[in-house]
């Protein structure tokens, strides 16, 4: 039974706080993501950032028994790519980085790409693509939508540019559990699904792959590969339902201007 978690204006503030401290964790990033940092060194820097600059919680850190704070996913990873000490950023990388982030019991969960020195024009025009098709999905949310009407968005604007849409892995709802109902899908048809209501909040996440939208988890149980090996990227928002239409509460100053 699906049991969605509506949220009270004093609840939407203290995710909207979550959401600003998350956003400072990349906009720290920003300088710190570059060719020769390994991703085991960007996860211990964001955990002492969150921990020690801002006072908060890696709410990813145990979950699951995952033991990093955030997932760090490089070129045809589609998702939970493990941070590891021997691998170093090289020019021409992707590199999704999906972090979490508890203040006061609310939790905050976006990613975003970063691109290593000069990539390639095919890897540039997918970051740029599937961050466009995130907010197709967000243009999407406003009381009496459905949640078919944000899939349906995500899917038409990445297959539009001949790219396809993984289907294993989806937005969630989130508050104080990282994952609550509802699921939020990225394939769908519009005006299907559950109705939309104020105070819902919940990820859009799409993962948009340059071939194939088939999937393979590697060895250590978490690491999702393209099966064809092609390259795949991720963006991530935490969004609540307004009155009138939608609040993006992980929004980073960069993105002010949208």
């Amino acid at each position: 039974m699906i049991n969605v978690v509506v949220k009270t204006p004093e609840q939407i503030a203290l995710m909207r706080e979550s959401g600003r401290l998350l956003a400072e964790v990349f906009t720290m990033l920003d300088s710190f993501v570059v060719a020769g940092v390994t991703t085991m060194e960007i996860n211990d820097r964001v955990d002492d950032y969150i921990v020690n600059t801002l006072n908060a919680r890696p709410a990813s850190k145990g979950q699951y028994d995952y033991p990093y704070v955030l997932n760090a996913s490089i070129n045809e990873v589609i998702c939970h790519g493990m941070p590891q000490a021997h691998r170093a950023l090289k020019v021409g990388d992707i590199i999704n980085l999906d972090i979490t982030l508890e203040k006061n019991g609310y939790i905050a969960d976006s990613s975003k790409m970063y691109m290593v020195g000069e990539v390639s024009p095919q890897a540039r025009k997918l970051v740029k693509e599937t961050y466009n098709a995130l907010w197709k999905g967000i243009a999407q949310v406003k009381p009496g939508a459905r949640l078919g009407d944000i899939a349906h968005a995500v899917q038409q604007h990445a297959e539009s540019h001949g790219y396809s849409v993984v289907r294993e892995y989806c937005g969630h709802g989130i508050g104080q559990a990282m994952h609550e109902d509802p699921q939020v899908l990225h394939v769908g048809r519009a005006g299907t699904g559950m109705v939309l209501k104020e105070g819902m909040t919940f990820t859009i996440e799409p993962m948009i792959n340059q071939g194939t939208h088939r999937t393979k988890t590697k060895k250590d149980g978490w690491t999702v590969v393209t099966r064809d090996k092609k390259l795949s990227a991720q963006w991530e928002h935490t969004v609540a339902v307004t009155s009138d239409g939608v609040e993006v509460l992980t929004l980073r100053p960069d993105e002010v201007s949208r």
